[in-house]
Order: structure tokens, then C-alpha cells, then sequence
């Protein structure tokens, strides 16, 4: 009877046992559900609070920083996903690595100093009025132009007028999207540039010159500077690829490297808001900048309709048939395509980032305009790197308000978070494209990928027919592809062999895409002084 009355209490000890350990599990597991219920719903950052775009008199130069204040995330970050999701350098394997790793820049650095030839600019001539023209970048590169025209033909050059007249209609000033005083300042040992033109020759004489596609120093020095004896004033009409880009003297291609890296700034306020939303993409580790270029301009231009619908293709054309300035109206979109000249697709974007190897949770900033068809045509990309961020989505409204509708200081914003990026993807080689492929080039060779779109829609085609399938051979041959395409150092492409008059110039590499050898010098790096940072831009 004893014995049994034992056995009854080790039965009864051992189910006690079994409850405690049963309820322990049950409170640890719940505690873990509520910790993650709990951190779903904080803001993105891990610390409480998030920058703020500063107003004017709150920005203070440190160095060559710039400082803000503080406020609350804005409320629609907790829309994203937390930065747990993160890429953790410790768990990737050397193939992710890879993916992220420059290129070796062979010892290449900027070498923008003038020669010891090299005077201050000489008593001016007359006075050089600039009209800009086409986009952004498009602007850019010319205004750094024309400052180095200005040069040679001893000219007072009067701050460029933006273009306020093309697709964007963009009413921006000089002064809203650049420093305006850092501009004058910095070239003030190159050129003389004045704000407006004194009151007392608005009636002087001047001329309006387009002046020649891609024309050398002779040009000039001989026809332009020519006009000082019958002019005061010479306007140029259009900015835009007036410099030749190649077989001038260094130290007028030093004089370009120098006006666009360093003399043109954006505003204050730009660089602000672009270094804080370079922040904000950091804090979820290295990411990809995607120059997505799939919006409704371009491809109305282009004539591109792959992957519309019938109505969509219809409106891109009656877009295209109604733009006066646009030559070519007939366009065969398949043609087109197949030869590599259409901005590859979303859906196509998303097949190439896979094919190269990064994960679906690498971080990726679109850095473009209202993409055409909105979610239709990101749902595929989507739904391959769901941790896709813009300018709308981690800066709040009141943040973005003063640019919004400023479409040259929006692709502003777009060019400093694509230049800081650990990687660069353009899906077509426009203006933004080139431009900010030059600037990483100027850098130090940041990681810059040039998709090879013809090789690439002939590989997503055999996809779409079933005669090869997504996996290890197609990826292999994407990677094989690319692998000298990955912004690596080398010496600009000169005119394609065979080319005459305007189309060898035309098939040039552009100055501004590559600026070896004429900007960057391989040397010694312990013997490096002379270079710039992305704090100069």
C-alpha cells in the first residue's frame, strides 16, 4: 500500500513538472510575439526621433557638412519595413559581398589644378548670356560649358537662365537649385560672372548665336570671339553640347571638371534634403539606387510600348505626334527594342537584379518620376525586392513641399541619393544616367552597373517563350555579361570607326560620362593632395 502511495506522488510531482515547464514555454513564446507585435509598430529608426529639413537661417555649414534639427519620424515610415530587415554584413557570404564591392580604381584621382600656364582671366571682352536648355543634367553639363566658352573667348559671363519652357515647365531659377555665391567664388580665378547685366546696356548691342554641336577651341577663338567687334553682348540660345568633347587644351578640360564637381553646388536647402535622404536609406545598409526610367516622357519619345496595354501604346504615340521639337514620329517599338534602345522594363528591372545575385531584401531607391502605369507595372518588381523606397516614402509631405513642384530640384534630390549609393543601376543611358555615372567615375569608381539591354531583352524574350527558364544559367549569363560593365576605371570611348561630320562626334563617349584621362591621374596614394569629396559637389 505504501509502495502505491509513492508511485501516486511521483505521478503527481512529475505532472506538476510537465504544467510548469508547459506554462513556462507558453509565457516565453507569447513574450516573443508581443516583442515583435511591439516592434512592428515603432518608427523605422531604432532611435526615436529622425532628421528634419531645416529652413534657411537653421543651416549651418561644420567643415563641409551641413546641420539639421530633429523631429519625429514622419508617420508614414511605419508603413516600411522595420531596419531589422537590414542586409547583416556578419551572415552574407562572399558572393553577396561581391555584389557590393567597387571596383578597384587603380590608384585613379582627381588632378583638376590648373598649369603653372594657367593666368587669371584676362581684362573681359564682352558679356556671355547663356539660355539653357532640357533637363537637369542636361543643363548642367551645359552651363560647365559655357563657363569654359566664357574662357575662351574672355567673356563676362552673366549667371545662366534655366530652361523654364521644356516638358517639366519647371519655373526654377538659378539660385533655387544651385549656389548661387559658391558658383561665382569658385570660379572667380577662371572666369568673371556677374548676377545680372549692368542697367546701362540693356539697349547695347548683342547677338543671338546658336553656337555649333560639339565645336573645338578654333571655333572659338576664330568665329565667336570674332563677333566682340561688332557686339557687346553675344546670347547663346542653346547650351547643350556646344563643346567638343574631346582634343582640347587640359586646362579647359580641367576648367569643366572643376565648374561641375566643385563651383556648381546645389542650394543649401537640396544638398540638405539629399543628405538626408541618403540617411534614411543608409539606415537600412547598403542599397542599390534603380534610375528607372519608365516614365510617361520617355517613353513617348522613344516609342517604347513593350509591356503595354493597347490604350497605353495609343497615348505614348498621340504624346509623341503632338510635341513639335520631337523629329521622328514613326517609331517600331519592337525594332527599337530589340536593338537595345528602349529603358528596360520594371518587370525586366526586377529579372536583372535577380540574375546578378542580390536578395529580395536588398534596399532599392527609384530615383525618377511618376512611373508610367503606377502599380500595374511595379507589381512584378515588387513583388521580387518588396524594400523599395523614393523621395515620397521616406520623407514626409511637409519635407518635400518647397520641391515638389520643381522638377529640376525633385532630380536633384534623385542625383545625390543615386551618387552616394552603394550601387548604381541605370535601366537607359539618358542624361541622369550618364551624369551621375560620371561623378562616381570622379569619386573613385563607385559601383556603377550599365545594363547591356540588348543582350538582356533577347535573354528575357527566350524567358518569355519557355525556351529558357530563370535559375543558375540564366543568372550566369547575366553575370557573365556584365562583369566589365560594373563602372571600372577606363579610358573614354572615342567616335565609333567609320562615322563622319556630326554623327562621329555624336557616337563620342560624352565628357561628362568618363573624365579619363583629361580629370583623373593615377598616382601614388601616398602622395595624393589633390583631390575632391562628395562634399565638394
Amino acid at each position: 500500500m505504501l509502495k502505491r502511495k509513492n508511485n501516486r506522488s511521483i505521478s503527481l510531482i512529475r505532472t506538476v513538472i510537465s504544467c510548469t515547464i508547459f506554462v513556462i514555454s507558453i509565457a516565453t513564446l507569447l513574450s516573443v510575439h508581443l516583442h515583435i507585435f511591439l516592434y512592428s509598430k515603432v518608427p523605422v529608426f531604432s532611435d526615436p526621433t529622425a532628421y528634419k529639413l531645416p529652413s534657411q537661417h537653421e543651416i549651418g555649414h561644420h567643415g563641409s557638412e551641413l546641420s539639421w534639427t530633429q523631429e519625429l519620424t514622419p508617420p508614414q515610415f511605419s508603413k516600411l519595413p522595420p531596419p531589422s530587415q537590414k542586409l547583416n554584413a556578419a551572415n552574407r557570404n562572399r558572393d553577396i559581398d561581391k555584389l557590393w564591392k567597387a571596383p578597384q580604381n587603380k590608384d585613379f584621382v582627381p588632378c583638376v589644378d590648373p598649369s603653372p600656364e594657367y593666368s587669371l582671366p584676362t581684362e573681359s571682352r564682352g558679356y556671355l548670356l547663356v539660355h539653357t536648355n532640357g533637363g537637369l543634367n542636361q543643363m548642367r553639363a551645359g552651363i560647365c560649358d559655357m563657363v569654359a566658352v566664357a574662357r575662351i573667348i574672355n567673356a563676362t559671363l552673366v549667371v545662366p537662365e534655366l530652361d523654364k519652357r521644356s516638358f517639366w515647365q519647371d519655373t526654377s531659377n538659378f539660385s533655387d537649385v544651385f549656389d548661387l555665391n559658391h558658383f561665382i567664388s569658385a570660379l572667380a580665378n577662371d572666369v568673371k560672372i556677374i548676377k545680372k547685366l549692368p542697367k546701362e546696356l540693356a539697349t547695347a548691342t548683342r547677338a543671338v548665336k546658336h553656337f555649333r554641336s560639339w565645336s573645338g577651341i578654333e571655333y572659338y577663338q576664330d568665329e565667336i570671339a570674332r563677333m566682340w567687334e561688332d557686339y557687346q553682348i553675344i546670347r547663346a540660345a542653346k547650351s547643350d553640347s556646344r563643346l567638343a568633347n574631346n582634343n582640347l587644351p587640359p586646362d579647359i578640360q580641367k576648367l569643366r571638371c572643376r565648374t561641375l564637381y566643385g563651383a556648381l553646388r546645389f542650394s543649401p536647402r537640396i544638398e540638405a534634403m539629399g543628405k538626408l535622404l541618403v540617411e534614411r536609406m543608409r539606415s537600412y545598409g547598403p542599397y542599390i539606387a534603380l534610375h528607372l526610367r519608365y516614365e510617361k516622357d520617355m517613353l513617348a519619345f522613344s516609342g517604347c510600348t513593350h509591356g503595354l496595354s493597347a490604350d497605353e501604346a495609343d497615348e505614348l504615340t498621340l504624346i509623341r505626334e503632338n510635341t513639335p521639337h520631337w523629329k521622328v514620329k514613326d517609331i517600331d517599338s519592337r525594332e527599337q527594342r530589340s536593338k537595345g534602345y528602349c529603358p528596360l522594363t520594371p518587370k525586366e528591372v526586377g529579372m536583372f537584379l535577380t540574375g546578378l545575385g542580390y536578395p529580395s531584401n536588398t534596399p532599392i531607391y527609384i530615383a525618377a518620376g511618376e512611373i508610367y502605369g503606377g502599380d500595374n507595372h511595379m507589381a512584378h518588381l515588387l513583388s521580387r525586392f518588396p524594400l523599395i523606397m523614393s523621395k515620397e516614402k521616406i520623407a514626409s509631405v511637409e519635407e518635400l513641399e518647397p520641391f515638389i513642384s520643381h522638377a529640376s530640384q525633385m532630380a536633384a534630390l534623385d542625383y545625390i541619393v543615386s551618387v552616394e549609393s552603394d550601387v548604381f543601376i541605370p535601366s537607359y543611358s539618358g542624361n541622369m544616367a550618364r551624369a551621375v555615372e560620371g561623378h562616381r567615375r570622379f569619386l573613385g569608381h563607385r559601383k556603377t552597373f550599365s545594363p547591356d539591354r540588348k543582350a538582356l531583352v533577347h535573354l528575357f524574350d527566350r524567358v518569355e517563350r519557355g525556351s529558357l527558364k530563370e535559375g543558375k544559367k540564366l543568372s550566369d549569363q547575366i553575370v557573365e555579361i556584365h562583369r566589365r560593365r560594373q563602372g571600372s576605371p577606363r579610358k573614354r570611348k572615342g567616335p565609333i570607326s567609320g562615322t563622319r561630320g556630326m554623327e562621329r562626334f555624336r557616337s563620342e563617349e560624352a565628357f561628362y560620362v568618363n573624365p579619363l584621362p583629361d580629370c583623373l591621374c593615377q598616382m601614388d596614394p601616398a602622395n595624393i593632395n589633390n583631390s575632391y569629396t562628395s562634399s565638394n559637389r
